[in-house]
């Protein structure tokens, strides 16, 4: 079988955790929208005032087979489906986002778990498990610190963050475990995960065509 250039990757924790669909989804789907507040002053009449994009959400369903099927598998050896699902429900119960990649598409974003329904076994299908997932995504805040005069009420200072005072590399070896996203968030590189598709623009014709396919050793060019 012809290996599908579109793939659904969930990882967790920068990376170091990963679960490849073994079984693409039939369809996804991509809910956007936008933040809007209707008011009706007495002098102006109703009039809308446009707020913030809202969080673009994800719905899909597939299956975690038991047995491998050249026909729909997308790889092999299979993980256990139930390892599967007790996965996805520690990620989602450990407070942290996890990142959706659908490779062969511009999404790759960080996001939550909203909701996780399986069935453990359906019909005709003993071993397999059924699953529908919602994901939203996941914005990253900063926080601002203030400093205050010593009335303890005027503002001083503010900043976002510390500054990083630690020496930036031009060039990145890939290690043993390394993705995109966890390089892009090292110190030494650019302390932003998000940051991930810089370094794949700028590598592009080493890494191929999947921005998951490095490999160990690889020398990558870090753009300033």
């Amino acid at each position: 079988m012809a290996k599908n250039p579109i793939q659904f990757h969930l990882s967790f924790n920068n990376g170091a955790e990963r679960l490849q669909l073994p079984v693409n989804p039939e369809s996804i789907s991509v809910s956007t929208s936008h933040g809007y507040t209707d008011l009706d002053a007495a002098q102006f009449g109703e009039y809308t005032v446009i707020g913030q994009r809202r969080q673009t959400e994800f719905r899909f369903s597939s299956f975690f087979p038991r047995d491998y099927n050249a026909t729909y598998c997308a790889y092999s050896p299979l993980p256990k489906p139930w390892n599967c699902v007790h996965k996805i429900q520690r990620w989602m119960r450990s407070g942290e986002p996890l990142r959706l990649t659908v490779t062969g598409t511009p999404i790759n974003l960080a996001v939550t778990v909203r909701d996780f329904t399986y069935e453990p076994e359906r019909g005709g299908n003993p071993g397999d498990i059924y699953f529908d997932l919602s994901l939203r995504e996941y914005r990253f805040v900063s926080y601002r610190k203030l400093g205050y005069a010593d009335d303890k009420t005027t503002v001083t200072t503010a900043s976002v963050g510390r500054a990083d005072t630690g020496e930036k590399v031009s060039n990145y070896t890939v290690a043993r475990g390394d993705s995109l996203f966890k390089i892009s968030a090292k110190s030494e590189v650019y302390g932003n995960g998000d940051k991930w598709r810089d370094i794949y623009n700028a590598n592009k014709k080493l890494i191929g065509a999947n921005p998951n396919m490095i490999t160990l050793g690889q020398k990558l060019v870090i753009p300033r």
